[in-house]
């Protein structure tokens, strides 16, 4: 019989011990790698988080602008015009100026309205209800459409980049209902309960086939629940033709 070599253990515990340590140090550079990839897409949602932050301040800027030249070109433009016909009608009588002094003062009502909206941080400056009355005030104050606003519950407060997406949203949706969905009534919803907010806006207009508009995207649905995503809001539009469209918006405070 053979004697066995008395440093075979030693070896062999050496081997282990090395290959643990190979296994471990793999191991750790894996987890390495991981992190790294972890805080690279990290770094990159936020990047991309903050470009569509940016990208929808823009858009809400210029669709104000673009209110600001319509307020300016068709109401305020026209009562400064009327102002000046009923002056130049009365500049050769003696006859009440109040219907002058009127139209004046609808004419400075307009212009503070607007002043709210030409400050470019006017949406970091107030929250969003507010900013919604501003919005269905006007479309009363202009007669483009009949609107309401209720709020109920306790109002709480938003993120300011959450509002701004929220706002952009409701913007798209107010914009299709004046300009293509041809209808007369427009109620705005928001419900502050179970550390939510749900904001409900529905019109009466001439609605859209569901699959036919989410095939051809043309209201803008995905564009919507893209913007939704960034702030992990839920989106749902509901609509039938010739019954108008729904929009609701569930976001988690």
């Amino acid at each position: 019989m053979g004697t066995e070599n008395p440093e075979a253990p030693a070896i062999i515990a050496t081997f282990v011990f090395i290959l643990l340590v190979v296994v471990i140090f793999v191991l750790f550079l894996v987890f390495i790698k991981r992190k790294n990839n972890l805080l690279t897409e990290k770094q990159q949602a936020q990047r991309e988080f903050e470009n569509a932050i940016a990208e929808t301040q823009i858009e809400i800027r210029e669709q104000t602008l673009r209110n600001i030249s319509w307020e300016l070109h068709d109401n305020i433009g026209q009562l400064l015009t009327l102002a000046k016909i009923q002056l130049h009608q009365l500049s050769n009588t003696s006859e009440d100026v109040s219907e002058v002094s009127d139209t004046i003062s609808k004419s400075l009502t307009e212009l503070r309205a607007l002043s709210k909206l030409i400050n470019p941080d006017a949406l970091k400056n107030i929250m969003l209800p507010e900013a919604l009355s501003l919005e269905v005030a006007r479309f009363n104050r202009l007669n483009f459409i009949e609107a309401t606003l209720v709020i109920k519950g306790e109002e709480q407060v938003i993120d300011d980049k959450a509002e701004i997406i929220l706002f952009r949203i409701l913007q798209e949706f107010f914009s299709n209902t004046i300009k293509h969905a041809k209808a007369s009534k427009l109620d705005v919803t928001l419900t502050y309960a179970n550390s939510k907010l749900t904001i409900v806006a529905k019109d009466n207009g001439k609605g859209f086939d569901e699959s036919i508009e989410k095939l051809n995207k043309g209201i803008g649905l995905q564009n919507m629940k893209s913007r939704g995503k960034l702030i992990g809001a839920e989106i749902e539009l509901e609509s039938a033709h010739e019954k108008g469209t729904k929009l609701t918006i569930i976001h988690y405070l």
